[in-house]
């Protein structure tokens, strides 16, 4: 009985190891052939590895690491895992908005953008993770300046007559936390605008901030219902977060 639990227990580290070295999702054959296992010892040990979160199928029914291996994940590289979950929102709320789509968090006192979905309009934005932007003139950033997540900078450059400086941006972030969701118009260009709304935490606290930004003359207008709907679409960000299984919201942005 013992050196049979323990072969079961070395066929089952075999199957999971094999899936979490792999560069990409495995087939139940490339598994299958990969740890040379009787199909059904195969299929036996899966089932088991996917009910207790070791693995997990996708929609093409192939192999991929499990939620624990992404709960452990998301304890020590919580920005890899945020992502990851945050993909489908960002592709869903493109297809909603048809506007450039960004998920951005703070590194030390600076903000830097980790994922976007692209515009599906002709004219749209640049790919904004390769750009540093000054944190007091973009709305992604302004979400982390309003919670006090990071410091409002010193040093406040006006790269437009529209950028928020001094008083101006401090009342700016005050009514950042009183609407639930931060702006800009022509701060950072000319033509350029955008809204953002907070993601929180397990302990609740902001840990991202996610965003939609397009030319001004798209989004005047409809800030506030920009604003709802991400901050629907945070909410399920939030609980995802939490391990739970996101409650779709409506078109108001309620859950």
């Amino acid at each position: 009985m013992a050196a049979s639990g323990t072969q079961a227990l070395d066929r089952a580290a075999l199957l999971v190891s094999t899936v979490i070295q792999a560069g990409e999702p495995l087939s139940f054959a490339d598994l299958q052939e990969a740890c040379d296992l009787p199909k059904s010892t195969t299929s036996r040990m899966l089932a088991a590895l996917e009910r207790s979160e070791m693995l997990e199928r996708t929609d093409d029914g192939s192999y991929v690491a499990g939620g624990l291996f992404w709960l452990y994940a998301a304890r020590h590289d919580p920005g890899e895992e945020l992502v990851r979950l945050a993909q489908p929102l960002l592709e869903a709320i493109g297809a909603e908005t048809l506007e450039t789509v960004n998920l951005s968090m703070a590194r030390g006192d600076h903000v830097v953008q980790v994922a976007q979905v692209d515009s599906q309009f002709l004219l749209g934005t640049r790919d904004w993770t390769q750009v540093d932007v000054p944190d007091h003139c973009n709305s992604l950033a302004k979400v982390f300046l309003a919670w006090d997540v990071v410091p409002v900078p010193r040093e406040q450059e006006r790269l437009t007559d529209a950028t928020l400086v001094g008083d101006a941006l401090r009342e700016d972030l005050a009514r950042t936390r009183k609407r639930g969701w931060a702006t800009t118009v022509d701060e950072l260009e000319v033509g350029l605008s955008g809204v953002a709304v907070p993601v929180r935490g397990q302990r609740d606290q902001v840990v991202a901030a996610l965003g939609v930004s397009g030319p001004t003359a798209r989004l005047e207008g409809r800030f506030g219902e920009l604003g709802r709907l991400l901050r629907g679409h945070a909410l399920e960000l939030n609980q995802l977060l939490h391990g739970r299984t996101a409650t779709p919201m409506n078109k108001e942005g309620a859950a």
